[in-house]
C-alpha cells in the first residue's frame, strides 16, 4: 500500500516489560517486521516474540499491528499515537530496569598499571601529585616536623591550667585546660579547652568518643599554638544578674 501521509511519524513506545514510555520518530515506509527489530533496541524484547497494540492519541486501542509485511504508515498511525509492545518471551515487568542484575566489567587495579593510555600512567611519567616522590617526601618531612613542634608546644601545657586562647579569626577567650594529646578526629595534638563563657563548640566529645566534661558550648578543642597559660582567673561577666 503506497504511503500518503507524512515520511516519518512520532509516536510513544510502552512495553508489557517496562514502567516507562519512551517517545521515537520512524520512518512509515518500515514493514512491520522491520519495526519490530528496530523495537528490539528499545524494550528489549526479541522481535519474534512481539505482539503490537496501536493506540490513539487519547490512548484508546485502536488496532493490532498483526501483519508482517505491511507497512507502518498502512496502519492509522499519527503523531502522539502510542504502540505497546506485549512480550511473549517469558520476560518479567522491570526485567530490563534492574541495573544491578547488569554485570559489571571490573579492572583490577595490577591489569590497570598495566595500560598506557590512562590518567594514573600519565601521572607517573609526570611525576604529578601522589607519583611525585621528591615533593612526597619534603611534605612528609614537613608534617613530621610540624608534629614534632605541635608536641613539643602541648609538652608545655598541663591539664588543670588557667589559660587564654587566641582561635585563629576569633576573639581572645579564656578557660581551663581539659586536655592535651593527639585526637582520633583530626591529626596532630590538640587541647580541649572548657571555657568560661558558652562561647566553644561542644561539651568534650567530638564524634562520639569523650575526651573531658563539660557542659554543651563551653567545650572546644584548639592547638597549642593558640594557647597560653598563666595566672587568668575566671572573669565575672555577669550572667547571674537579673
Amino acid at each position: 500500500m503506497e504511503v500518503i501521509s507524512a515520511p516519518t511519524v512520532t509516536v510513544f513506545i510502552s512495553s508489557s516489560l517496562n514502567t516507562f514510555r519512551s517517545e521515537k520518530r520512524y520512518n512509515r515506509s518500515l514493514t512491520i517486521a522491520e519495526f519490530k527489530c528496530k523495537l528490539e533496541l528499545v524494550v528489549g524484547s526479541p522481535a519474534s516474540c512481539m505482539e503490537l497494540e496501536l493506540y490513539g492519541p487519547d490512548d484508546k486501542l485502536c488496532c493490532k499491528l498483526d501483519r508482517e509485511d505491511a507497512l507502518l504508515g498502512s496502519y492509522p498511525v499519527d503523531d502522539g499515537c502510542r504502540i505497546h509492545v506485549i512480550d511473549h518471551s517469558g520476560g518479567q515487568l522491570g526485567e530490563y530496569e534492574d541495573v544491578s542484575r547488569v554485570e559489571k566489567y571490573e579492572l583490577s587495579s595490577e591489569a590497570y598499571d598495566q595500560r598506557q593510555n590512562t590518567v594514573r600512567s600519565f601521572l607517573k611519567r609526570s611525576k604529578v601529585g601522589p607519583y611525585n616522590e621528591e615533593l612526597r617526601a619534603q611534605q612528609k618531612a614537613e608534617a613530621a616536623q610540624r608534629l614534632s613542634e605541635e608536641e613539643a608546644q602541648a609538652s608545655a601545657i598541663s591539664v588543670g591550667s588557667r589559660c587564654e586562647v587566641q582561635p585563629p579569626g576569633q576573639s581572645l577567650r579564656r578557660g581551663t585546660v581539659m586536655y592535651v594529646g593527639l585526637t582520633d578526629f583530626k591529626p596532630g595534638y590538640w587541647v580541649g579547652i572548657r571555657y568560661d563563657e558558652p562561647l566553644g563548640k561542644n561539651d568534650g566529645s567530638v564524634n562520639g568518643k569523650r575526651y573531658f566534661e563539660c557542659e554543651a558550648k563551653y567545650g572546644a578543642f584548639v592547638k597549642p599554638s593558640a594557647v597560653t597559660v598563666g595566672d587568668f582567673p575566671e572573669e565575672d561577666y555577669g550572667l547571674d544578674e537579673m
